[in-house]
């Protein structure tokens, strides 16, 4: 029994290991190509305006609008307690106010959480035809939501955002990089395969 027991945690130990290391790597990734939609995940605003942590994935995903490679760009996030508008609401009227027509952006605003989010996106594009898609975030954010995207059905290219403020903080970057070791199994093995869009 002693011996089960350390191997499964041997077993533990390896997976979180390769989870670590796999998350690293696709932090560094920028798979930035033509896809149907830029989908930019969501971060705190302040009374109606982007945090700087979401304004920098805001000023990327406007980028590659610009290039190009993409005709709709979505914006996500929902609203907290206290909030009086959600992310994406803030995310919108700042993507319009940086020259992105109004017309091709397209608004989910009830996701709470990165599951919740892509989620609802999946069902937005599946009701448009749209299959595959450029997901917009911190670099630390890329592994899991390049998993949960394609566990629902999108074909995903992961662009991270090299100008957010969480990059400079080493410790900040440590940390999420520690959370996103642990959440990227659990997205593996919770996230229901879903149709493809």
């Amino acid at each position: 029994m002693r011996r089960l027991a350390i191997g499964v945690v041997v077993v533990m130990l390896v997976g979180w290991v390769v989870s670590a290391v796999c998350v690293i790597i696709w932090s560094a990734r920028d798979e930035s190509r033509p896809a149907a939609a830029i989908v930019v995940l969501g971060a705190a605003q302040y009374v109606g305006h982007p945090s700087p942590v979401l304004r920098a994935r805001l000023d990327h995903a406007v980028s590659l609008w610009r290039r190009g490679l993409a005709p709709v760009v979505v914006v996500t996030g929902g609203r907290g307690p206290r909030d009086t508008t959600s992310e994406a609401d803030a995310s919108h009227t700042y993507v319009v106010r940086q020259g992105v027509p109004d017309s091709v952006v397209l608004i989910e605003r009830h996701g709470r959480s990165s599951v919740e989010s892509m989620r609802a996106v999946a069902e937005m594009m599946r009701a448009r035809g749209m299959r595959d898609a450029i997901l917009v975030s911190d670099p630390f954010h890329m592994l899991r939501l390049a998993v949960l995207a394609r566990r629902l059905g999108i074909t995903a290219y992961t662009s991270p955002t090299r100008t957010s403020p969480i990059s400079a903080r080493r410790t900040k970057v440590a940390e999420y990089l520690l959370s996103e070791s642990l959440k990227v199994p659990l997205a593996l093995v919770l996230t229901r395969s879903g149709d493809g869009p």
